[in-house]
């Protein structure tokens, strides 16, 4: 059983929260507190597998009780409740940095308490399971060494518009490009195809549950240099990517940006996939210019990693790198499949470093990686690859 406490200065709040965990299988809320102050001593009697955390709260706001939460309990993982607005993406983003390890939005613009409750438990219910789940079942951290991993998950999106221009073919209506998920029971190992070498032009990146931080990691050891442009996918909604790509765009040495249509990609530019919008490219004479696509989300995600993955396949063939980061769910292992299909490589995060092994392990697990790594190995390896595929083909 994993236990949780929650902590929200709302009655009402609160309230929705235990209702909405209430049935859950395997979960149980231990406690509650209605601050950050309170909490704490609740924590030390209490041990709860996971922590739910409000932002806003009198005495000691969520923020300053995940930074005093983390100087003794570095593991417990946190998930933050959080409001989809431009003041509700920045204080989320900084709790995260403080050590917060995923979060919710509150339900907005519903009809009922029902609904409300129907949608919390829609969003918490699965995080919970991961989070608590590994950190039950394996006794060790919920995240990578060093500071807990942050998450940001999007809110699907109605997916009621027509594809956009741009997209790969279609597999079958509503889901461009669509390919059969790799054999259930593959071996969860590195799936080597001789020595690797050839050009890459463009790396790609895809990531979701302790994305945020894992991104940050990686795009921080990458030099401003870097001789292709990257596009990324994490799941996250709107405003949140905007505000995260200012971030990393102000602490890594790359140029970082939230994707807009008509950009055209530059070497040592990162682009980030809006939330609400997949990220697609198209070719214009000898460029390559990013489009949104409103098209209906793919496991459950809008911007999917496999709708991305599948456009740079259809451009870039084998001269693509592609990266799966930690994750929940299997979203871009469909996409990895294509992208080895047309030469590509890929790599995935290992177990031990991600704070959820979903993404990278469906795609190992699927025969589909050629390299997999811990975190702190990956920005290295990019580096190493781009630069010898790089220098084998002037050679030749």
């Amino acid at each position: 059983m994993i236990t949780v406490l929650v902590v929200d200065d709302s009655v009402v709040v609160r309230r929705l929260i235990v209702d909405a965990l209430g049935g859950a299988e395997n979960i149980e809320v231990v406690g509650t507190a209605s601050n950050g102050l309170l909490a704490q001593a609740k924590i030390d009697q209490l041990k709860p597998d996971v922590i739910t955390m409000d932002i806003e709260m009198p005495q000691m706001n969520g923020i300053e009780a995940v930074r005093e939460l983390r100087k003794r309990h570095k593991h417990i993982p946190v998930i933050m409740f959080s409001t989809l607005s431009a003041a509700g993406a920045s204080a989320t983003l900084e709790a995260l940095s403080a050590g917060a390890t995923d979060y919710v939005t509150k339900p907005s613009n519903v009809g009922s308490v029902n609904e409300s409750i129907a949608a919390v438990r829609s969003e918490l219910v699965p995080k919970i399971h991961a989070l608590g789940g590994k950190r039950r079942m394996s006794g060790a951290p919920a995240g990578p060494p060093g500071r807990p991993a942050p998450a940001m998950p999007t809110r699907p999106g109605p997916g009621t518009a027509p594809p956009r221009a741009g997209l790969p073919p279609a597999g079958r209506p509503g889901r461009p490009g669509a390919v059969p998920a790799g054999p259930p029971g593959a071996p969860a190992r590195p799936a080597k195809r001789g020595t690797p070498g050839g050009k890459v032009d463009i790396l790609a990146i895809g990531s979701s549950t302790g994305g945020p931080d894992a991104l940050t990691k990686v795009l921080t050891s990458l030099p401003s240099d870097l001789a292709v442009p990257i596009v990324i996918t994490q799941h996250m909604p709107p405003v949140f990517t905007k505000m995260f790509a200012e971030r990393l765009d102000r602490s890594t040495p790359l140029r970082v940006v939230e994707a807009g249509d008509g950009m055209e990609l530059q070497a040592g530019c990162a682009y980030i996939a809006p939330g609400d919008s997949h990220l697609v490219l198209h070719r214009r004479g000898t460029s390559t210019l990013t489009q949104l696509s409103s098209a209906p989300p793919e496991n459950s995600c809008r911007p999917a990693v496999d709708v991305m993955f599948r456009s740079v396949a259809a451009l870039y063939g084998a001269s693509a790198y592609a990266t799966v980061l930690t994750g929940m769910g299997h979203d871009g292992r469909g996409g990895a499949k294509v992208l080895r299909d047309a030469g590509a490589e890929i790599l995935a995060q290992d177990e031990a470093s991600s704070v959820v092994w979903g993404m990278p392990g469906a795609v190992v697990g699927a025969g589909l990686a050629d390299e997999v790594l811990p975190l702190d190995r990956i920005a290295a390896h990019l580096v190493n690859r781009v630069k010898a595929g790089r220098s084998a083909a002037v050679a030749r």
